[in-house]
């Protein structure tokens, strides 16, 4: 039985030992803070500090998607990153599909300690994709890819349609992101699905093409579609991904909870 999605953002304190850790956490395209809440969850219950908000234009309807802008999308994510960095000593940027180009942009432009991407989308395939800023006057939305997950009664909580205006911006956004890819110098973590019905290999070619100056861990996620985070792996990426951040930071010991008690704590 699937629950309910719950569209709200996420901000919790850095509960940890040793230096403080924080992860920035982006939802995708069309979706909502409800397809990586148990991914920033599990950040959370590990003692790093999380931000994790709600784009503008989703969690309400496609039709105010339709109206906002990429920079709108990267500019809520970006303060949610610098909430971090005024607060930590090291700030992880992670996403999902168009969250892990969020956090990408923001590894090329921010001194980031990593990021951690989950079937990040940096290239749309559709051939209409040039076309959108024209097909976006006379055609205002097309059927939604949503609840791309191996996992039976699993709902994302993602629009039922995509505005043709918004997928012209998130064309814009992924060029963009593309052309700023070898500024990133801070390593990155990528977790594949093997079989991905939203995002093609076309993405990571184009990230492997785009790390110049940064090393690149590519895990492959054998058990679950596009949204991993909901998926059958998603244990897996919550371990993963505070194993990568352990690994990163320097001095960083275990800030689990079971951890936190054999302090004394």
């Amino acid at each position: 039985m699937s629950i309910a999605a719950d569209h709200s953002p996420l901000s919790s304190p850095f509960t940890g030992d040793g230096p403080s850790i924080g992860v920035a956490v982006s939802h995708g395209f069309t979706g909502s803070p409800h397809g990586v809440r148990a991914w920033a969850q599990s950040l959370a219950d590990a003692g790093f500090a999380v931000r994790m908000p709600l784009l503008p234009g989703h969690g309400t309807s496609w039709q105010e998607l339709a109206r906002t802008r990429w920079q709108q999308w990267y500019s809520a994510y970006d303060s949610a990153y610098l909430e971090l960095e005024a607060e930590c000593d090291h700030v992880f940027t992670a996403g999902l599909s168009m969250g892990g180009a969020l956090a990408l942009r923001v590894a090329a432009q921010r001194p980031v300690a990593g990021a951690i991407v989950v079937n990040p989308g940096l290239v749309i395939d559709d051939p209409r994709a040039p076309l959108a800023g024209v097909l976006k006057l006379v055609m205002k939305s097309t059927p939604a890819i949503a609840n791309d997950i191996l996992k039976p009664d699993t709902d994302e909580g993602a629009y039922p349609r995509t505005p043709v205006a918004a997928a012209h911006e998130l064309n814009k956004l992924f060029k963009d992101t593309r052309r700023l890819l070898p500024r990133i110098t801070a390593p990155v973590r990528v977790f594949r699905s093997t079989v991905d019905h939203v995002v093609s290999d076309s993405s990571i070619v184009a990230l492997r093409r785009g790390l110049t100056h940064a090393t690149l861990q590519l895990s492959a996620l054998g058990n679950s579609y596009h949204v991993a985070t909901l998926d059958n792996d998603a244990e897996e990426i919550f371990s993963g991904t505070a194993d990568f951040i352990r690994a990163v930071v320097p001095g960083d010991v275990d800030s689990s909870p079971a951890s936190r008690e054999g302090h004394g704590r």
